[in-house]
């Protein structure tokens, strides 16, 4: 159930009353609204299957086996793929669907690739992305995506592994740090107040492979190394897949008067088997239950990544040549399998039905409403896909199932 709407102005009042020297995401009172600019400069087949689907077999399985297996070919389609995923016709859309931000992620090889296969390459289509941002009028928060060693086994982290080896390659995160600075030296500066909205020290790491005293002292180390630069640029941390106030207490203005600190949050339903079976309703009533959390938080929040997937159907969504829950073709260890239904034509929006269409979007308009409702905003993963439709703001825009973001619903107060 929901607070009484009293109880959720005192929290605000209070939350606004312990930051009142923080700079503003955007301005005091507009939501973030913005998108992911996923599978650019680090890949997921996912997004892309068109790049790995040639290499099934082989053992290619992220961008790290990639550039250790085909150094050369590797190096060929990473400049095509950087040239074209992302232009500035995609951020005039991106604007013109009434978006206001784009969270740019990126890997720590763009700046460092010692001793990795990783290829370089990556830092000047930042400078290219905030320009183009800066020609459309989008903000941009810059994204550590991938940290040494992969902080989460993600392929997303650019290395698919069971475990996650951060802690191990880089026992004092002073290489990542470093990494950071570059990206802080330069992005949070006041010289890009105008585009830069924040600097996400890292995504996703996985906290029941991570020492909780070392992520603390990460998150501690990566802040004040910020302020070296600039007071007031907003740093953003991960929960780290935690219940997000558990970072209660942590560089707030009551510990030793930090300011501008934001936690950020992903939302999603497809990943966890016991979600994955509930009807378009129980997707929508979880979403209800599971925003009451925001109310405790004691620093801004952000959705920073969510979508309209009900199902994890997408083609290699699970990792490259994996199958989904969903139709029981993937089990994740520690997981009990169990089929739900078909994945047919699930990801392909053209085979939609009408009935599809309209709980796509009931589900996609609850999230905006009650994100918007609980915290700063949110950014939708990811702009486009080759195919996975659930996934895809611009064909989800340009189909009519996402809804203006700022504009009117056609179901609101789902949540009662």
């Amino acid at each position: 159930m929901h607070v009484s709407l009293l109880t959720t102005i005192a929290t605000c009042v209070a939350a606004v009353a312990a930051q009142s020297n923080q700079v503003s995401f955007i301005d005091g009172n507009t939501k973030i609204r913005g998108v992911n600019l996923g599978g650019w400069l680090v890949l997921e087949p996912w997004i892309r299957p068109s790049i790995f689907n040639p290499f099934k077999g082989t053992g290619i399985v992220d961008e790290f086996t990639l550039t250790q297996k085909r150094p050369a070919q590797a190096k060929t389609i990473l400049q095509k793929h950087w040239d074209e995923w992302v232009t500035l016709k995609d951020m005039r859309q991106i604007k013109a669907a009434g978006f206001n931000m784009v969270r740019l992620p990126i890997g720590f090889w763009a700046y460092d690739n010692k001793n990795t296969p990783y290829i370089k390459g990556q830092a000047k289509y930042v400078d290219k992305l905030i320009g183009w941002a800066r020609q459309v009028d989008l903000k941009v928060l810059i994204d550590l995506h991938g940290a040494p060693g992969s902080q989460n086994g993600f392929d997303n982290s650019g290395r698919r592994r069971e475990n996650p080896g951060w802690q191990q390659a880089d026992p004092e995160a002073k290489r990542t740090r470093a990494v950071l600075k570059k990206i802080q030296r330069k992005y949070g500066a006041a010289s890009y107040d105008d585009v830069i909205l924040g600097i996400e020290l890292l995504n996703e790491p996985l906290y029941t492979k991570i020492d909780d005293a070392y992520l603390r002292q990460f998150y501690y180390d990566g802040f004040y190394q910020q302020r070296d630069y600039l007071a007031n640029r907003v740093v953003v941390m991960s929960d780290a897949f935690r219940v997000t106030s558990y970072w209660n207490g942590m560089l707030t203005p009551s510990d030793n008067g930090a300011q501008n600190a934001a936690m950020d949050h992903h939302e999603y339903q497809v990943f966890d088997p016991n979600l994955i079976g509930m009807t378009p309703a129980q997707h929508r009533q979880q979403v209800c239950k599971a925003v009451d959390q925001y109310n405790s938080v004691d620093k801004w929040t952000i959705i920073g990544e969510w979508s309209g997937a009900m199902t994890d159907c997408a083609t290699w969504l699970n990792g490259f040549e994996r199958g989904a829950r969903y139709d029981n073709t993937y089990t994740p260890p520690g997981q009990t399998g169990k089929y739900v239904g078909s994945c047919q034509g699930k990801s392909d929006i053209s085979t939609w039905s009408q009935a599809m269409r309209k709980q796509t979007r009931k589900y996609i308009e609850v999230q905006m409403q009650e994100f918007e409702k609980y915290t700063r905003g949110w950014v939708f993963w990811n702009f486009k896909t080759e195919g996975a439709g659930e996934w895809d703001a611009l064909r989800l825009v340009k189909e009519g199932i996402f809804p203006t973001p700022g504009g009117t619903y056609q179901y609101p107060n789902q949540c009662k």
